[in-house]
């Protein structure tokens, strides 16, 4: 079920609005946004084992500090919304009970054009 997206064109101010289901048997998923696997700007990776979501970065394939927000809304098995809006210094996540999770835009990308959904995470739709 992994996707890419090449020709996102997301900009400053845009928002991603992301509905999927969550797999019931995953440990978990990531939905990244950069120029490439090797870049990326923000990579959102929810793991159920863990109760954590993970927020990175990557430049030249090396990751950077992840950020670990202890506040899971969602679970395994339910079908879901994320809204993902870019903004010049963040990238700021609407979580499906309303609260948000903010990630510094660290390289200070002005657009993205590549998207990837890797894991447990089916989805059903997506608008830019």
């Amino acid at each position: 079920g992994n996707i890419e997206v090449l020709n996102l064109d997301m900009k400053p101010g845009n928002t991603l609005k992301l509905k999927g289901k969550i797999a019931a048997d995953t440990v978990g998923f990531s939905i990244n946004l950069g120029c490439s696997l090797r870049d990326l700007a923000f990579h959102f990776n929810p793991r159920f084992n863990e109760s954590v979501i993970v927020s990175n970065s990557k430049c030249s394939d090396v990751w950077q500090a992840e950020k670990r927000d202890y506040h899971l809304p969602f679970y395994k098995g339910c079908t879901v919304k994320f809204f993902i809006e870019m903004l010049s210094d963040k990238f700021r996540v609407k979580l499906p009970d309303g609260s948000e999770l903010c990630f510094p835009n660290r390289h200070g990308y002005r657009k993205i054009s590549f998207m990837s959904i890797l894991g447990g995470f089916k989805m059903i739709s997506f608008k830019l």
